[in-house]
């Protein structure tokens, strides 16, 4: 527990010592204000809701902040050594116990210019307590070194600012080797088995602690049971003899209790028929009677309920990747959730799969339903463990209203249906109500998806490619394959609107096999055609990256064609990596012992890549086109371009801009030490045939005198 606590504190410590880091080094010569706010809005700061980040000048008065700051708001003391400076800014049992992490905002302490907090609720820390483990007279603690506890959770009771002994709390107690100590706390006197330890990096330490009392507690009532069965024992010779006189009232009992095992097993017969055996809850059938028994009850009061249709995102991945115990959990975990999270008359249940539905009667107003979709959304994201490793799960929700969008079981449940897909398409995690527009966009869908199952043997994908230029030589040094449907009717539509289907149905494990190889050829065709020799990348998508096949596609594509491995780059995003960190690892060691180079596509619109990055075995960094754009007039763009490219050249990376579209923006890149770059300012995605083209005339144009 001590070691899973641990964890917990140093990674919420290394994100709040990032995000002091990054705001330090973005401020410029703009207003501290501008800053945060632009930080903000490309959500490289963490969460309002929990945390607040703040600017104060020498004399410790705040000078910008992600929160409006009350008149009585204290202010946070100047950090008066290099490194991150912990303080405590309030007290009290059930108080407001916020903490300050901060970092001053110049290295020179004979020249303090001010400092960078982040401000958290102390409760934040001791939020993973949990009763049926620590108990009731457990303990789940922050202790910094002056002797202070930043704060303390026993049971459901806050304290912070307790003075204690800390050389005395962590002698001989780091639980390293050794059984926890029994100790009695001397805060509030209880036998405890205690862990303190001193965190490596930040001047805290944890405790974690559980009553004596309470550990024991099972062993003395077990005690108490054998007691109590030795004496039933010396009882049972006298109870037989009474026994004897009352057989046949005994024989009236056995018959009574052979019927009520028949009625028990009827009632959970009857119980199992219309309830899910994973999660407990009401399951379709059931779900079905009281839908329509809430529609009546509304049609004859005149009432109005909402159907939510829940649908979990990226579930497959994990389910595959982890095993289906592993998603047996998250399914109960989920139900658990949900149940808490929607009213005592609401009615949560699962269809089947990754799919549950919720009931709201009595449905006044919209607003009503936003609330109960917003809190759901909130509950099934938050973070939760499984086979040892964090992992977060999203969910999209379709809602549907009765008598609005349907008056019946079949249409209500078919509207809130159409309403999920359109949250997927929106981004998923997000919740959308039903339309008649989405029910014309569901019908096109539905009639692509028919299209799409028949694209690939018909022949209608194609490759565009787009060449990627070397800064320093100024040739075309490698192509990037990119996907493309040309539909006899609808002409060419682009993967943005056939990818997604395409992830759904399973179809895009045998559309990116053939990208794989229809790339490698063309690949070798162009060598073969005279064209210097150039790298061919290809993208990888979410579900492709976790298949079992891939490395085995990969093999057959490069084998097929006579590539040289080292040739080939896959591109896959900071996302795809994020759901199950050991096994991308593992993927991306195989591709790597093959010879293919590996590069991480859109980098710097993922919140948690700079602290793995270097996990990773990586050859080239893509900064995302998002910040190329307005590289010239935007200081926030340019100082986080330079701070990656800066990231990769320490890691030994090939740095690639995307989105490049003008001269002035090649120069400022070459500049700051771009390795390639990538955009129209070569020359669109074009079919191979064009591609080859554009090379051949640059290469043309570079040999004459």
């Amino acid at each position: 527990m001590a070691e899973t606590y641990e964890a917990q504190v140093v990674r919420a410590l290394r994100e709040i010592d990032t995000t002091l880091r990054l705001v330090r080094y973005s401020l410029d010569a703009r207003p501290p204000q501008e800053v945060l706010d632009e930080l903000h809005q490309q959500g490289m700061l963490p969460p309002t809701l929990l945390f607040e980040v703040r600017i104060s000048d020498a004399e410790g008065r705040t000078v910008a902040s992600t929160h409006p700051q009350p008149a009585h708001q204290p202010n946070v003391t100047m950090v008066q050594a290099e490194g991150m400076g912990i303080e405590l800014l309030g007290s009290g049992e059930g108080a407001e116990q916020p903490l300050a992490f901060s970092r001053r905002l110049s290295e020179e302490s004979a020249n303090p210019q001010g400092a960078v907090s982040v401000l958290v609720d102390g409760a934040y820390f001791v939020s993973g307590y949990d009763m049926d483990t620590l108990g009731v007279l457990g303990v789940l603690a922050l202790a910094e070194e002056e002797g202070t506890f930043l704060v303390r959770r026993t049971g459901n009771d806050l304290f912070s600012g307790e003075k204690i002994d800390y050389e005395d709390l962590l002698t001989d107690n780091d639980g390293i080797g050794q059984p926890a100590l029994v100790r009695s706390s001397e805060w509030d006197g209880v036998d405890r088995y205690l862990v303190a330890r001193q965190l490596f990096e930040f001047p805290v330490a944890i405790v974690v602690g559980l009553s004596q009392t309470e550990q024991l507690d099972a062993a003395e009532s077990m005690q108490r049971s054998y007691y109590l069965r030795a004496w039933l024992v010396s009882l049972a010779g006298l109870v037989i003899l009474a026994l004897l006189g009352w057989l046949s009232w005994k024989l009236q009992q056995v018959q009574a209790k052979v019927l009520e095992e028949r009625l028990d097993h009827a009632r959970r017969a009857e119980y199992l028929a219309f309830h899910d055996n994973l999660t407990g809850l009401p399951n379709r059938a059931y779900f079905s009677r009281l839908l329509t028994r809430g529609m009546q009850h509304a049609r004859r009061y005149d009432k109005q309920l909402a159907l939510l249709f829940l649908d979990l995102d990226r579930f497959k991945a994990i389910n595959d990747s982890l095993g289906h115990d592993a998603g047996d959990e998250l399914l109960q975990e989920i139900s658990r959730r949900l149940g808490h999270s929607v009213r005592e008359s609401d009615t949560v249940a699962r269809l089947g799969g990754d799919e549950f539905v919720v009931l709201l009667p009595e449905i006044i107003e919209q607003e009503q339903i936003s609330h109960v979709a917003n809190k759901i959304l909130a509950a099934v994201s938050a973070p939760f463990t499984l086979v040892g490793q964090e992992f977060r799960i999203t969910v999209s929700i379709g809602i549907a209203r009765y008598p609005a969008d349907g008056e019946d079981e079949q249409t209500l449940m078919k509207h809130a249906d159409v309403a999920m897909y359109h949250a997927k398409e929106e981004g998923k995690n997000n919740a959308q109500f039903y339309s008649e527009q989405l029910k014309s966009d569901s019908l096109e869908r539905l009639a692509l998806e028919s299209s799409l199952r028949k694209a690939l043997e018909r022949q209608e994908f194609t490759l565009y490619y787009q060449s990627k230029l070397d800064m320093a030589t100024g040739r075309v040094i490698g192509m990037e394959a990119l996907l493309r449907w040309q539909h006899p009717e609808l002409g060419l539509i682009l993967p943005k609107q056939f990818i997604p289907l395409a992830e759904e149905n399973g179809l895009i494990v045998p559309i990116g096999r053939w990208v794989i190889y229809t790339a490698c050829r063309q690949n070798v065709a162009w060598l073969k055609a005279g064209l210097p020799q150039m790298s061919m990348a290809v993208n990888l998508s979410a579900r492709q990256f976790l298949d079992d096949g891939l490395l085995r596609d990969i093999k057959g594509a490069l084998q097929a064609s006579g590539m040289a491995p080292e040739l080939l780059e896959v591109e896959i995003t900071e996302s795809m990596m994020m759901v199950d960190m050991q096994k991308a690892v593992g993927v991306l060691q195989e591709l790597r012992k093959i010879g293919v180079r590996i590069a991480i596509d859109d980098f710097g619109t993922g919140y948690s890549s700079l602290s793995k990055l270097q996990a990773l075995p990586l050859d080239t960094i893509k900064i995302d086109g998002s910040f190329i754009q307005d590289l010239l007039n935007n200081a926030g763009d340019r100082s986080l371009t330079e701070a990656i490219i800066d990231l990769g050249k320490s890691l030994g990376l090939t740095i690639v801009a995307e989105g490049v579209e003008s001269a002035e923006q090649v120069a400022y890149l070459r500049q700051h030490a771009c390795d390639q770059v990538q955009g129209f300012y070569m020359h669109e995605p074009q079919p191979a045939v064009d591609a080859a083209r554009s090379v051949q005339e640059r290469l043309d144009s570079e040999s004459i005198p």
